[in-house]
């Protein structure tokens, strides 16, 4: 057995009796000074252990959601018609998808970005459209002149009235003139205007009558409308005051599309054309035409992992385009990169860096507008830099992958249609934000410095500030050493 004696002999902390020791003001000033510290550092260092800190790395991409990535998008054009909007993508490998349909939607909408109906739907528009073979006769004229003064009367006059909306520069429009005339002859002896009145094929010359055919938001030529007598006064959500005409043009069409109009209608009917059930084969050529003169375009497209672009433009295989009134303008809602993210997931991550998602939709709210300023054949162009950032944490690993970007856009004036064009370049490098772990034992170790080491400068202090009293206190007594 060791002898207490011996035990007590290795005691790092050896007591000096208490009537040995002398309590002092300022030694009880400084031992409040260092608990206060003490208490205030520790909380510091608590403070400090409880926050959350991260780093950051750059790393080569291994993203683990395959070849592809997501584009989402919500884009409205005041000045393009749903009817001839098209949303296409290329890229540097050879892809070129136009006119995507499957995952777009449209929404026709007026200057103000209203929507005024139900979902736009174009339909498919078939790529050989007929056209007839008869050489362009002047002497053959039998469609009626129509323009601004007159439109509204043969309207009301005639239970059906189709029209043609054309250009004489047009390319297309020349070559439906003599199958039009034709037919419109034809239509007219079979159906006399004065003595039947049920149906009327006019024509309309849209650089003579430009702002009519703004009116009925007529932007390709040719464009063939038919009006029903009454379709102005008809309320009823998915339905227009008139219809468009995609099919065939040569004469033999032409005519039987008109006499599939006229058949539902008594002989020397005039009354309201509001109802077209028969159908009779022409469903598929007739849609309702656009409700207003812009579109608002959303959904999403896939698109390689490698530089490309999407572009946005009046597209048509049977049409043409006046590309000094094309107005690309546009205003961006929406439009992201990658998986769509829950917000509960975006909270989560702003928890532990504030500044996340800054750049995921970085181009929301923005308006790209060509106030004619700029001049004609405007096209604008966003170029889009692409970085993936991965958020980490300790607890339950991957938190959040979202795709970030920077845009910088520009115009430029071309020869061609003009177009709204969004260049994107994925970079091969991404971003890990990692949550680090705060270690236990070193809270621990810090605690106990804090403590030993404001006892120990206190102790310190307190045997300077005591020497030096009574140094003054011997110099008053005029005692020496």
């Amino acid at each position: 057995m060791i002898s207490s004696t011996k035990l007590k002999s290795v005691d790092f902390y050896r007591k000096i009796p208490r009537d040995l020791t002398e309590a002092t003001l300022s030694g009880a000033g400084l031992s409040i000074v260092a608990a206060l510290s003490m208490v205030f550092l520790f909380g510091m260092e608590l403070s400090n252990y409880l926050s959350v800190s991260t780093s950051t790395s750059v790393i080569v991409d291994n993203s683990t959601d395959g070849d592809f990535l997501r584009m989402d998008f919500n884009i409205s054009f005041p000045a393009l018609s749903c009817e001839f909007a098209a949303v296409d993508v290329h890229d540097v490998l050879g892809t070129n998808r136009l006119n995507i349909t499957k995952t777009i939607r449209k929404f026709s909408v007026d200057s103000n970005l209203r929507s005024t109906g139900s979902e736009f739907h174009s339909g498919p528009l078939s790529n050989l459209i007929k056209h007839g073979d008869e050489v362009d006769e002047e002497a053959n004229e039998g469609s009626a002149v129509l323009n601004a003064r007159n439109f509204d009367r043969y309207a009301n006059q005639h239970p059906i009235l189709v029209v043609n909306f054309y250009a004489p520069w047009c390319y297309w429009s020349n070559r439906l003139k003599p199958s039009w005339e034709k037919a419109a002859k034809t239509i007219r002896e079979r159906y006399d205007p004065e003595l039947d009145g049920r149906i009327l094929m006019g024509k309309v010359d849209c650089t003579e009558e430009g702002d009519l055919c703004r009116k009925h938001h007529i932007q390709g030529y040719p464009s063939i409308r038919i009006f029903r007598k009454g379709s102005d006064v008809r309320d009823d959500h998915g339905h227009h005051d008139h219809e468009s005409y995609y099919g065939d043009r040569d004469t033999d069409t032409l005519v039987k599309t008109m006499e599939d109009l006229v058949a539902p209608l008594p002989a020397g009917s005039q009354k309201l054309a509001l109802e077209d059930k028969s159908n009779n084969g022409t469903g598929s050529v007739k849609r309702p035409a656009p409700s207003a003169g812009g579109c608002r375009i959303e959904g999403y497209v896939r698109l390689k992992k490698v530089p490309g672009s999407l572009v946005i433009a009046a597209r048509s295989e049977s049409h043409s385009f006046d590309a000094s009134q094309m107005n690309m303008s546009h205003i961006i809602s929406h439009l992201s990169f990658g998986r769509k993210i829950s917000p509960k997931a975006f909270s989560d991550a702003k928890q532990l860096i504030p500044y996340i998602g800054i750049s995921h939709d970085r181009l929301n709210g923005r308006s790209f507008i060509n106030q004619r300023d700029l001049g004609a054949n405007v096209t604008i162009e966003h170029y889009l830099q692409i970085v993936k950032t991965e958020v980490l944490t300790r607890r339950s690993g991957k938190l959040l992958e979202e795709y970030e970007y920077t845009a910088h856009s520009s115009v430029s004036q071309s020869l061609y249609i003009p177009v709204a064009k969004f260049h994107f370049e994925l970079s091969p490098m991404q971003v890990v934000i990692t949550e680090n772990q705060k270690s236990f034992s070193h809270f621990i170790t810090n605690v106990c410095a804090i403590i030993g080491g404001v006892f120990t400068v206190a102790g310190i202090l307190d045997a300077l500030l005591h020497n030096t009293i009574r140094l003054m206190k011997k110099v008053e007594l005029g005692k020496n050493f």
